[in-house]
């Protein structure tokens, strides 16, 4: 497994990257698996590097609505950089794959020592909070067909695969609607030949045209991520790559 596969590890200077990766350890998501609950103590922090996570709110106890998602761009249990142990959604695994995890005592170490790792993180809560204040918008403004495109360029992101496993059942909880209007919506994008859904495994056949057909949002969320977390990240390797010519033109 890389060292740089989660773009929010890859964000620290190399000596902090080096230090956070050897508390860790590697592990292997594994889908429908429940990585936490709301209230609960947080025992671990993950960083998915194939694999990607879903967020979701629960009312009165049941599965709701997805409020977030996580793949290699960000991590699971920031709430730590806020000094909360308590997780406060139900977290459970979307798409298989590898990652990185570390105890939650062992982390908060980490924060307390590395001022860069607290920074980066403040930043992502901070991509966190948009994401989540613009589903709720696009909750109750759009319409399912273009939100269920934007849930499926999302999940493609952070699948890095045109195909990937899903079941009406579980878009109904993403999206917040009765599963019958997901399958009206999903006949519509396979209609179109934008997706291809078979034996619950959905298959991106126009990337260009499920962007048109989804809604601001998924613009949007790109983005915020592209300036708050992307653009800083960029700037450092331009300014180690203009260092490494000036070592290289001096010799």
């Amino acid at each position: 497994m890389s060292n740089t596969q989660n773009y929010l590890i890859e964000f620290l200077p190399r000596k902090e990257r080096r230090h956070l990766l050897a508390v860790c350890e590697p592990i292997n998501l594994v889908f429908a698996d429940v990585l936490c609950e709301p209230g609960e103590r947080t025992r671990y922090v993950y960083f998915p590097v194939d694999g990607f996570i879903s967020l979701l709110t629960q009312i009165d106890g049941k599965v709701a609505l997805e409020v977030g998602m996580v793949g290699r761009e960000g991590m699971l249990g920031v709430q730590l950089a806020l000094g909360v142990m308590a997780a406060p959604v139900h977290a459970v695994v979307q798409g298989s794959g590898s990652g990185w995890r570390v105890r939650a005592s062992t982390f908060k170490r980490e924060l307390a020592r590395s001022a860069p790792l607290h920074k980066a993180l403040g930043r992502y809560t901070y991509v966190l909070m948009q994401q989540q204040a613009g589903s709720a918008a696009c909750l109750r403004y759009h319409e399912i067909g273009p939100r269920l495109a934007r849930w499926l360029l999302m999940t493609q992101d952070r699948a890095h695969a045109n195909q990937f496993r899903v079941t009406h059942e579980f878009l109904a909880y993403m999206l917040g609607v009765r599963r019958v209007g997901v399958t009206r919506a999903a006949i519509e994008l396979q209609r179109t030949r934008h997706i291809e859904y078979r034996r619950g495994k959905v298959t991106v056949l126009d990337r260009a045209g499920l962007e048109s057909a989804a809604c601001d949002c998924y613009a949007a969320d790109r983005k915020s991520y592209a300036e708050v977390l992307e653009l800083p990240a960029r700037r450092r390797a331009r300014q180690r790559l203009a260092r490494v010519h000036s070592i290289e033109t001096t010799l």
